[in-house]
């Protein structure tokens, strides 16, 4: 038995090709394997570096104050990490050294 689905999950799936406008899993098409021994189309290096550029433009990259607070942020977690696991370190080396002396 299937579970009912709301309004608004039908209609994301209608939109998506998953399912058709009655409700009922729509049929996918099946992308055929390539034949055996059939070599596959290479794309040009001077293609491929186009694309590439293309998307890196697309990046949103931070900018420099981003860059610097981000970069401060990680060192100074990475320094309380570090005296953390220093100081658990320490204790229990220091536990473990008593109860065996």
């Amino acid at each position: 038995m299937t579970q009912p689905m709301n309004r608004e999950t039908k209609r994301m799936l209608q939109r998506s090709g998953e399912i058709g406008a009655d409700g009922t899993p729509a049929q996918r098409e099946r992308n055929p394997s390539p034949a055996p021994g059939a070599k596959a189309t290479r794309t040009p290096p001077r293609q491929f570096l186009r694309e590439v550029l293309a998307e890196l433009r697309k990046v949103a990259w931070p900018t420099r104050p981003e860059v610097i607070n981000f970069t401060t942020v990680t060192i100074v977690m990475l320094l309380v990490m570090m005296a953390i696991v220093f100081v658990l370190d320490l204790g229990f080396a220091k536990g473990v050294y008593s109860l065996f002396r």
